[in-house]
């Protein structure tokens, strides 16, 4: 997912979430294939403060093109909570 590479190149973001997911837009060629037919999605989650919300959406939206026909869906919320997470700077080698 090059998106990734980006975020944390550009914006240091270096913690989010990718899950799978099968669906079909309105228009896909697969709706015409009947009932069932559907395509493996990608969904990325990322939180990051209130201050950096607006421009990581629009990061995000111009990076993953997703104002291209068939170009996907971004969508921002409210979190409820969350805990931090960060990997430290100097991890030990492993054996």
């Amino acid at each position: 997912m090059p998106v990734l590479k980006e975020l944390k190149q550009e914006l240091g973001i270096v913690a989010c979430n990718i899950n799978h997911a099968r669906g079909s837009g309105r228009f896909s060629p697969l709706v015409d294939r009947g009932v069932g037919e559907q395509t493996e999605k990608e969904v990325l989650s990322v939180v990051v403060d209130e201050a950096q919300a607006e421009a990581v959406f629009a990061f995000i939206f111009r990076a993953a093109k997703i104002d291209r026909p068939h170009g996907g869906l971004v969508f921002q919320s409210t979190l409820g909570l969350a805990t931090q997470y960060q990997i430290p700077a100097e991890l030990p080698a492993e054996r």
